[in-house]
């Protein structure tokens, strides 16, 4: 997927809530900007004035946007069982996903991802990070409170030695 693709997703998935930290983010980056000014006569406050607030401008939306996706479409998923099917290069999966929000899901992104297994400590945290086989499906209108089990076939898939399967969900 290009750059520009996943921009413009980025952008389309945003929420009323999403607006509301970046625009508050970029109003107290300019409070502090312009409280340096008035204060310049102070040097040391007001660089740190001036420090503080691109700090805020950096790490705010960055935080607060995993800070308050976190919060609100807070979910878990649950591998329920895998079976690697002989008679084709596939493994299905079943699982389940939990919506713990305090809203309603619209839609649910659940990906199942394939990573190899290593004895080896570096890679054993670097293989999660780049599976080499990924699954996606969508599950729409996930009420609060509820358990939605489903089904992801991961194909082709002929990958013979050790490996694991993480499943994770992206709910709006």
């Amino acid at each position: 997927m290009a750059i520009k693709e996943k921009i413009t997703a980025f952008i389309n998935e945003l929420v009323i809530y999403d607006y509301i930290l970046f625009g508050s983010v970029f109003a107290l980056f300019l409070l502090f900007i312009i409280l340096a000014i008035v204060l310049r006569k102070k040097v040391s406050l007001s660089i740190f004035l001036i420090l503080l607030s691109f700090f805020i401008l950096i790490l705010g939306p960055t935080l607060g946007y995993l800070k308050m996706h976190e919060y609100l479409f807070k979910n878990s998923t649950q591998l329920i069982s895998q079976k690697r099917l002989s008679f084709t290069p596939a493994v299905v999966l079943k699982g389940s996903v939990t919506n713990e929000s305090k809203v309603n899901f619209a839609s649910c992104k659940i990906t199942a991802s394939a990573y190899k297994v290593s004895q080896n400590v570096i890679k054993k945290y670097i293989y999660p990070l780049k599976p080499f086989k990924k699954m996606s499906i969508l599950e729409d209108n996930i009420l609060k409170g509820e358990i939605r089990e489903f089904k992801i076939i991961i194909e082709p898939f002929s990958y013979s030695k050790d490996y694991n399967i993480s499943i994770k969900a992206s709910c709006r």
